[in-house]
């Protein structure tokens, strides 16, 4: 006798059916933990350079988000959205809180794009020299939507989802910042 067993994979429950799960049973939220803790531990990790107080703001981010799940409300952007301005929050109040220097880690391949969008006649290493400085000179929210875009590669939309805008207004405000940045970068004659 031949048996075929077929089995078929569960799909994975999207966001918005967890969420509203772990609305009234907090232990449902387990799946969006195990999704988003890496792409958040890696989000934070970029913006405070120290593993360890990397994981802690993500725990604290994961924690934040549990506590206020009950008052969270679907307007149309992904619950991801929520979760990443939560991590921004957080990393911006440990620096408000220790004075600390605001930190940065970019790779080449970052440092690379940036540099095609600023259409600079220059090599990289000129770039990547004058990067840290360049971006210092940006204002916080200007900050962040270049980080977004091009440290974490992330869409306007997405980006738009994060900040509450329109993924036009996050465009522009985007392309406001790199024409900033490019004035600055220019090499006067």
């Amino acid at each position: 006798m031949d048996f075929e067993l077929e089995i078929k994979a569960r799909p994975e429950p999207n966001d918005d059916e967890v969420v509203r799960r772990s609305q009234s049973d907090p232990r449902a939220f387990r799946p969006i933990y195990e999704k988003y803790f890496k792409p958040l531990y890696r989000f934070t990790y970029r913006r405070l350079g120290d593993r360890e107080l990397a994981r802690d703001v993500t725990q604290q981010v994961f924690l934040k988000a549990l506590q206020a799940l009950s008052k969270f409300q679907f307007r149309g952007a992904p619950f991801s959205a929520w979760l990443y301005r939560i991590a921004l929050n957080e990393c911006n109040e440990f620096y408000r809180k220790t004075n600390r220097t605001r930190t940065i880690s970019i790779d080449e391949r970052m440092i690379q794009q940036l540099h095609d969008e600023l259409t600079y006649d220059t090599t990289t290493d000129d770039l990547s020299a004058l990067l840290p400085s360049l971006l210092h000179t940006l204002k916080e929210d200007e900050l962040h939507l270049i980080q977004l875009r091009f440290f974490e590669g992330m869409s306007f939309k997405e980006i738009g989802d994060i900040f509450e805008l329109t993924e036009n207004n996050a465009k522009v405000k985007t392309y406001r910042t790199l024409e900033k940045l490019k004035k600055k970068f220019v090499k006067p004659n």
